[in-house]
C-alpha cells in the first residue's frame, strides 16, 4: 500500500518561512520522480516543483529563487523549503510521486500566507 503523509503546513506571515516534508512509503523511493503541487479552491492543480531520481529540480516560475526542493533516500523523504512566502502562495500543497505509469499522491497540507 503507497502513502504519501505531507506534514509542515500552517499559518506564516508574508516574508516568512516554512518547510513541507513527505515521507514516502510502499514504493522504491529512490527511483521515483517527486513533486509538489498546489491547489487555490475554484482553481486547478499548479506545479510547484519537481525533483527527478538523479535529483535534477524543476521549479514553476512563481516559485524560483524563494522555493527549494531536496530529497532524502535514506529516509524515504522529500522536502520543500519555502522562503520569502507571500500571501498567494496560500494554498493546500500535496506531495506527488511518479514512475513510468504509476502516479501517487498525499493528502495534502494547507499552507496560509496572511498577517
Amino acid at each position: 500500500q503507497v502513502q504519501l503523509v505531507e506534514s509542515g503546513g500552517g499559518l506564516v506571515q508574508p516574508g516568512g518561512s516554512l518547510r513541507l516534508s513527505c515521507a514516502a512509503s510502499g514504493i522504491t523511493f529512490r527511483i521515483y520522480t517527486m513533486g509538489w503541487y498546489r491547489q487555490v479552491p475554484g482553481n486547478q492543480r499548479e506545479l510547484v516543483a519537481t525533483i527527478a531520481s538523479n535529483s535534477g529540480t524543476d521549479y514553476a516560475d512563481s516559485v524560483k529563487g524563494r522555493f527549494t526542493i531536496s530529497r532524502d533516500n535514506a529516509k524515504n523523504t522529500v522536502f520543500l523549503q519555502m522562503n520569502s512566502l507571500k500571501p498567494e502562495d496560500t494554498a493546500v500543497y500535496y506531495c506527488y510521486a511518479h514512475f513510468f505509469k504509476a502516479d501517487y499522491w498525499g493528502q495534502g497540507t494547507q499552507v496560509t500566507v496572511s498577517s
